[in-house]
């Protein structure tokens, strides 16, 4: 007599519902929406988006610029984005390709 196959699974599910993600507290998120958008603007007071922009620019996936009262943009160094004003609101974009410096050697 041969026993019933049991599917084996070394997938263990935890009990409740899965948390789901919001677009701009990830990082994968963030980027998509950037990339997908060509821009994003993040709002003054959000200090949570900001601090995971800054992380993301110095690793050169995003430039920060800051906007001002007037509607002017100033671009952020990384230095200077990770100080995180919070009275201004940030335009996150994609990164030109055409900026990097050429490749030496």
């Amino acid at each position: 007599m041969r026993p019933q196959s049991v599917a084996a699974t070394n997938v263990v599910r935890f009990p409740g519902p899965r948390a789901t993600a919001s677009q701009n507290r990830d990082q994968k998120g963030l980027l998509d929406t950037v990339y997908t958008n060509g821009a994003f603007v993040v709002a003054a007071e959000d200090r949570e988006t900001k601090l995971m922009a800054s992380r993301l620019q110095v690793f050169g996936f995003l430039n920060i610029a800051e906007i001002s009262m007037d509607g002017s943009i100033k671009t952020l160094r990384p230095s200077e984005s990770a100080s995180l004003s919070l009275s201004r609101p940030w335009r996150l974009s994609r990164p030109s390709f055409d900026e990097l410096p050429p490749l030496a050697g």
